[in-house]
């Protein structure tokens, strides 16, 4: 298999399983329903977010259209860099890291681009409708991320000689996610570990190939 089929099997299969996943919830959750999977320990928690990921926002009545610009131009400009990292033949953990970063960018553009012009409001009293007879809750560009993963690990209350935060609670994993940003995470975490391995091979690929050019030339 090429490594231009491959990623864009991996980018297919993200965006696919992101999406079913979100509709799903969407259609069939009312805005902050938990339902729990493993005690308190995996809840499936529906919210929505204008913004970054694990619910982060830009302020301001522009700060959703600035966002959604920039995952467009994030979006191209990864999709060519993973194109000239294919013709190098650069290592296939790098190829398949930014394949998975590009993968969540467009899963959540999505959702951005289309989310407010197919369903409806959802609200903590009802679930959305797809493709609702009155129209959609926003415009294009303007729609809000879905998220659902929970993963409260660790509850409790900082001690009270903790200044400023004693005696308040606390939750570790508080953010909610979504499989898009599974996919950004994993794959930052993989180039940060690995990515003397990668770069240390695409810097041998340019140097040979470099070499190659200069015996051509003599």
């Amino acid at each position: 298999m090429s490594s231009t089929l491959k990623s864009i099997l991996i980018i297919l299969i993200i965006l696919i399983i992101d999406q079913i996943v979100k509709i799903i919830v969407k259609t069939n959750m009312s805005l902050y329903e938990q339902n729990p999977v493993f005690g308190n320990w995996f809840i499936i928690h529906f919210v929505e977010n204008k913004g970054m990921a694990f619910g982060l926002n830009l302020p301001g009545d522009y700060g959703k259209m600035i966002l959604s610009l920039f995952r467009l131009v994030a979006i191209g400009a990864i999709g060519f860099y993973l194109r000239h990292l294919i013709k190098l033949k650069a290592h296939q953990g790098l190829l398949i890291t930014l394949s998975l970063i590009m993968a969540g960018a467009i899963g959540n553009m999505i959702d951005s681009a289309f989310y407010g012009l197919i369903f409806n409001e959802s609200t903590p009293y009802q679930a959305a409708t797809m493709f609702p007879e009155g129209g959609g809750y926003g415009t294009f560009l303007n729609g809000k991320v879905v998220d659902m993963f929970y993963f409260p690990l660790i509850s409790g209350v900082y001690p009270e000689w903790i200044p400023r935060v004693g005696g308040q609670s606390f939750v570790f994993f508080r953010p909610v996610f979504n499989i898009a940003d599974a996919s950004i995470s994993v794959a930052v975490v993989i180039l940060l570990i690995f990515q003397k391995r990668f770069f240390k091979h695409l810097d041998e690929i340019k140097k040979g190939g470099e070499s190659i050019t200069s015996n051509e030339e003599a």
